[in-house]
Order: C-alpha cells, then sequence, then structure tokens
C-alpha cells in the first residue's frame, strides 16, 4: 500500500488488484480455518468485531480500485493514505489483540491441562492408596481368620487326641477286666473242677465207664482251662506288668507262630531300657494289630518283627511279602487307625511302606523320653 500511494512504480493501481485478490482469499480461508479452531475461547462479540474489521478493510481496498478502474487514479491513492491505511491499522490492532487474547487462552489451558494432570496424579495416588489399604485390611482379615481356623483345628485335634486317649484307655480298661475275670473267677472255676474230677475219678473202680468218662471231662475241663487262660493273656498280657515289654513279645511271637502257622522271624538289637507299662500296652497292641493283618489279609507265610533299642528311641518293624496295602480294600479299617492314635499319644511316628520285594513294612518310631516316662505323664491306661 506504501507503495501504491506513493506513485513510485511504472505501474496503474489497477496492476495491484489480482494480488490484493489472492491475498483476500488467503485471508477468507484462515479466518475460516481460525474460526473453527478459537470458537470455544473467543466471544461473540470478538467474533463479529475481527469480521466487520475485515468487512471494512475491504470494502476499502474495493472503493479504491474502483476510482482507480474509473480513472481517478489520484483519488484513488488518497484514498489509500486517507482510510485503506487505518483501515489496515485498526485490522492489524484487533488481530494483534486476538493474538495476545490466544497465547492468554493457550496459558490458561496449559495451566488447565497442568491441573488436571495434578488432579489426575492425585486421584491415581488415592485410588492406589485406597487399593492398598483395601488389600493391606484384606489381608490382616485373612490373617485373622487363618489364625482363627488354625487356632479351631488345633483345639479340634487336642479334642480329638483325648477322645482317642479317652477311648483307647476305656478298650483297655475293659480288656484288663476281662482279662482278669477270665484268669480269676474263670481259671479258678475250672482249676477247682479239675481238682474235684481228679478226686472223683480217684473213687470211681478201675477200668470202669465211669473212671473214663470222669478222665475225658476232667481234659474237657483241663482244655478250656488252657484257652481261658490264652484268651485272657490275648486280652490283656499279665506279663505286661510283670515282665516289661521284653518279655511279654518273647512270650507273644512264638504263641502267634503256633497259633496262625507264620514263621515269625523275631531280631532283637541294643541294650534293652525300660518301657513304661502304658507305652508297653501300646506298642504290644501295633504289634498285635500288625500280626493280625500278616495273618488274616497279606496271604503271606512268612513275617518279620525287628525291635531295636536306640540311645534315643525304640523301634519296631513288621514285614511281610504278601499283599501290600495299597492292593487291599481302599477302606481302612479301624485297626489301622487305632495304631496311628496309639502312635500319636506316644509322640510317636508310624509310617507304612511297601518293600522292595513286595508287600507290607511297618516302621515304629517312639522317642526314648517318651517309651520311658509316658506312663509317669498319664496314669489313665497303666492304672485303668
Amino acid at each position: 500500500m506504501r507503495d501504491m500511494a506513493s506513485n513510485d512504480e511504472p505501474y496503474p493501481l489497477t496492476a495491484w488488484a489480482a494480488q490484493f485478490q489472492r491475498i483476500r482469499t488467503d485471508l477468507d480461508d484462515a479466518m475460516r480455518r481460525e474460526a473453527d479452531l478459537a470458537a470455544a475461547s473467543r466471544t461473540p462479540e470478538q467474533s463479529a468485531f475481527l469480521s466487520s474489521s475485515f468487512n471494512q478493510f475491504w470494502d476499502a481496498v474495493d472503493r479504491v480500485f474502483s476510482l482507480a478502474r474509473d480513472g481517478k487514479e489520484k483519488e484513488a491513492r488518497e484514498q489509500i493514505q486517507l482510510s485503506l491505511q487505518e483501515r489496515q491499522a485498526a485490522l492489524s490492532t484487533a488481530v494483534a489483540r486476538l493474538l495476545v487474547q490466544n497465547t492468554e487462552n493457550e496459558e490458561r489451558a496449559g495451566q488447565q491441562i497442568v491441573q488436571i494432570y495434578d488432579r489426575v496424579q492425585r486421584q491415581v495416588y488415592v485410588f492406589l492408596a485406597a487399593t492398598l489399604l483395601a488389600v493391606l485390611l484384606t489381608g490382616l482379615s485373612l490373617m485373622r481368620w487363618t489364625r482363627r481356623l488354625f487356632a479351631r483345628m488345633a483345639e479340634l485335634s487336642d479334642r480329638r487326641s483325648e477322645l482317642a486317649q479317652q477311648l483307647i484307655s476305656t478298650q483297655e480298661s475293659t480288656l484288663r477286666y476281662i482279662s482278669r475275670e477270665l484268669h480269676d473267677e474263670f481259671g479258678q472255676i475250672l482249676t477247682a473242677i479239675g481238682s474235684m474230677l481228679k478226686r472223683a475219678g480217684a473213687h470211681a473202680p478201675e477200668g470202669s465207664a465211669l473212671g473214663a468218662d470222669l478222665q475225658e471231662v476232667r481234659e474237657v475241663t483241663q482244655s478250656t482251662l488252657d484257652k481261658v487262660r490264652t484268651l485272657s493273656q490275648a486280652l490283656h498280657p499279665v506279663m505286661l506288668d510283670e515282665a516289661g515289654l521284653e518279655s511279654t513279645l518273647d512270650w507273644y511271637i512264638p504263641t502267634v507262630e503256633r497259633q496262625t502257622g507264620i514263621a515269625i522271624s523275631y531280631e532283637k538289637q541294643g541294650p534293652p531300657f525300660p518301657v513304661d507299662g502304658a507305652a508297653g500296652v501300646h506298642i504290644y497292641r501295633i504289634l498285635q494289630e500288625a500280626l493280625n493283618n500278616v495273618a488274616r489279609h497279606s496271604g503271606a507265610g512268612q513275617a518279620w518283627v525287628r525291635l531295636r533299642f536306640l540311645p534315643d528311641a525304640l523301634e519296631l518293624e513288621v514285614e511281610d511279602h504278601g499283599t501290600g496295602i495299597a492292593e487291599r480294600p481302599a477302606r481302612q479299617g479301624i485297626g489301622l487307625v487305632a495304631m496311628r492314635e496309639r502312635s500319636e499319644l506316644m509322640g510317636g511316628k508310624i509310617v507304612f511302606s511297601r518293600p522292595a520285594s513286595g508287600g507290607t513294612l511297618l516302621h515304629l518310631t517312639v522317642p526314648r523320653e517318651k517309651a520311658e516316662s509316658y506312663g509317669k505323664e498319664d496314669h489313665s491306661i497303666a492304672g485303668g
């Protein structure tokens, strides 16, 4: 516009029309794009003022080129100086204000974005803290519930052990009572009957039928007495109380051989130490049940019994090469359960395994202090 107003160029004013038209087209396109982008941060009054400023500027441009086309070059140049340049200055001022406002809006938008990020960050921290707190509370609750559960299980286990001990104590007391009744009452009665039959036979005529009958009845009585004594010993060997565990096993194992026909190899190792009566009853019952299982279920014709007196423990092993426990019916009898219970009552451990040659191996381990002092801690079984 300075060149147009100064008339320093050898071109007429109309020669500048095409250039202004290109500028107008570019500005119109830029205004449309700017309106789409700045619509949210600009007021309607500001948009109207900017549009009005552009319209006034282009109206002034149109008047200048209209005068120039009519041959009024001088008046056209005067319009440039008087009107068009002022319109340009006003338009530049308006655009500058809007640019400043856009800069301020961008700064505010940046601050808002920072605030949003800060707020989101705080919310994330709060969420993480709440999540960790929830996990912590859940963990504490689970730990508390688990402790209660284990305490309850321990209580039930103690009650189960106490009940098992009472049941076994009751069983042993009953067996002891029946054994004594058989040995003392029925044994004495049968012994008296045998004595009376012997005296009656002495008065019978020699070679008479009565003498033969009395002798036969006497033999039946003696056989019954022997069976009663054997049954009494099986229910509760008096030898356990009188001679101890080692002597009782020395008597019991040959007796089982005669009754079952199973060849039993009996081995003892280590220097013997005294075994408490109550612990001896448990060990004897475990051996008794193990040999009964060999006779009834294994189908084996031979078994091995090993008793080891170790410096810190007493070990008992019963082995057969018949049908293993795993090959027998899945339902466990009460005998296996009773063996485990008796082992736990002594503080020992019982393990059932399968030897390499097949069959079943029972291994019982009882700590020496338990084997020697079990009855001193609890006389319920030993004393009946």
